[in-house]
């Protein structure tokens, strides 16, 4: 198999992995709480009859290191137990790297400070009215969160795949 070949298939696998740990394995609780601070705390009720409690940056450490935790492992297993159906080889170093990879940059993305990372990003690169844009059935800061991640999954499929080979 030919390196664009496993890149493909790696890409294609931590994607899927991805997706599924931030939409399917990430706690409603991690979801609300992750980017929570003291000066901006979160209220967070499990459910509607629950008395919402406050969580400062503490709570939003601990939240956004488990949910960036549960997502990489999601990753790792998608990734591992795909590879080994297509009979792809993964250096284990470099698929090493490329979860850390994925790890450090979802956790800076998601954590959401300093004054929000992406906010201040898309503020610099001049989407800032499409970072805040909530209408017509779009959610701008949404679709940037998911061009930030997707961009390093294709930085950390490239790391995964430099010493991959096929059996």
């Amino acid at each position: 198999m030919h390196r664009p070949a496993l890149f493909a298939a790696v890409l294609g696998l931590g994607r899927a992995g991805s997706n599924v740990g931030d939409h399917f394995v990430q706690s409603d609780y991690c979801a609300r709480v992750k980017g929570a601070t003291d000066a901006k705390p979160v209220h967070f009720a499990a459910s509607p009859d629950d008395e919402p409690t406050v969580h400062g940056t503490a709570d939003g450490i601990k939240a956004c290191a488990w949910h960036c935790l549960t997502y990489t492992a999601t990753q790792a297993l998608a990734v591992g137990a795909g590879a080994r159906v297509l009979g792809i080889r993964l250096h284990p170093g470099a698929a090493a790297a490329a979860l850390a990879l994925s790890f450090v940059t979802h956790y800076a993305a998601d954590r959401r400070v300093p004054d929000g990372l992406l906010e201040t990003l898309a503020t610099k690169t001049g989407k800032g009215n499409f970072w805040r844009l909530a209408d017509h059935g779009i959610n701008g800061a949404y679709c940037l969160d998911s061009a930030w991640h997707h961009a390093w999954e294709t930085a950390a499929a490239l790391i995964a795949t430099t010493k991959a080979t096929s059996r």
